[in-house]
């Protein structure tokens, strides 16, 4: 099941937002107050959701200013990517964060607004940062 954003303006060009992105430091900025306990370097990070679960996550694939793909690590309810696909648009970036889990029907039904909103609060936050 995939939970995406529509294409984003960023008012900076595609390195900047690469570099951001592929930092997970910084993706602590992108996140929803539901999550505490933040923890991260550049490769990793670590958090709790508030009342939920806690979760690790690890870049697994990065390909320069277009693209940003992490991974679970260890221990989660359910199997799936975290994905910032960056694009240029006029000497701007355009950005879209997808989720693509892997969710039996009943998660569905209770994670699919929560996702589809940990999205859109991460890419609004993404516009702000710039």
């Amino acid at each position: 099941m995939e939970f995406t954003t529509e294409w984003k303006l960023i008012e900076t060009n595609t390195e900047k937002v690469y570099l951001f992105l592929s930092d997970l430091q910084n993706l602590g900025k992108l996140m929803p107050e539901q999550v505490i306990n933040w923890e991260a370097d550049a490769e990793s990070c670590s958090f709790t959701i508030k009342g939920m679960t806690d979760l690790k996550l690890r870049i697994h694939e990065k390909i320069p200013n277009s693209l940003i793909s992490l991974k679970p690590e260890g221990k989660s309810p359910f199997t799936f990517t975290l994905d910032s696909v960056i694009r240029e648009n006029n000497l701007h970036a355009e950005v879209k964060i997808m989720i693509n889990a892997d969710l039996n029907p009943m998660l569905a039904m209770m994670a699919k607004r929560p996702l589809q909103n940990l999205v859109n609060i991460m890419s609004d936050k993404l516009v702000q940062q710039f």
